[in-house]
């Protein structure tokens, strides 16, 4: 496929999702909380508080990678307000294209707040999706692992961006990002009085939330914040 151009526009996620305002939501999340509260004393606290609030997907693969690329060793709020300059710099109002952000260039990229070493990045994953060597379609066909393969070979990319990517583009409903300082400081806070948890205590937690682990690190993230997480 080099050298072909192409254009990707709204690419849905799988028919797992369903339509909603600003994007998709999963159709597993109604099943994913009873299932978490049935099974996890602290979520069956937290789920309740945040009503019918829920992850959702933009639908757009690469406005997800380039976001979770902007979000990248920074807290929330700092990541959504130069993604907002970036959308700002772009013209865009939401989504972004890859030819858009090549139009572009590191100038007024780096205007908007980004690191030399993001620019690059973000530079190097638009002229992947522009010529081509990605298919975001046969993602869909993938398994979790074999995606984050594809990714991780993308510069910049590491495995806690392409696990944004499973869980905030593809709903994939068991992804649990054991590399997220925020869902280690959540467990933390919620499950051992503050106290510092290593990944393999995480993963202990966790274990109850399966097949949800997704949902789960949401709400984790959500006891932190009361911004939502998304990218």
């Amino acid at each position: 496929m080099s050298g072909v151009r192409r254009s990707f526009g709204c690419l849905p996620p799988p028919a797992a999702a369903r339509a909603a305002d600003g994007g998709f939501v999963p159709a597993y999340w109604d099943d994913a909380c009873r299932h978490l509260c049935a099974r996890d004393r602290v979520l069956a606290r937290l789920i309740p508080q945040y009503g019918q609030a829920c992850l959702q997907s933009r639908g757009d693969p690469f406005t997800t990678l380039a976001r979770s690329v902007v979000g990248q060793q920074i807290s929330v709020k700092a990541a959504q307000a130069v993604w907002e300059r970036v959308l700002a710099a772009l013209g865009a109002a939401d989504t972004v294209a890859p030819q858009a952000l090549l139009a572009a260039g590191p100038v007024a990229l780096r205007q908007a707040g980004l690191s030399a070493r993001k620019v690059e990045y973000l530079l190097d994953l638009a002229r992947h999706f522009d010529d081509g060597r990605v298919d975001p379609a046969a993602w869909h066909a993938m398994d979790d692992e074999a995606i984050i393969r594809e990714l991780v070979a993308i510069r910049g990319i590491g495995r806690w961006t392409a696990e944004m990517f499973l869980i905030f583009y593809l709903l994939r409903p068991d992804v649990l990002p054991l590399d997220d300082v925020g869902l280690l400081r959540g467990i933390s806070q919620c499950y051992f009085s503050g106290e510092p948890v290593s990944r393999s205590e995480a993963r202990e937690v966790a274990a109850a939330w399966a097949p949800f682990r997704s949902v789960a690190t949401w709400y984790i993230w959500r006891s932190l914040d009361p911004i939502p997480v998304a990218y």
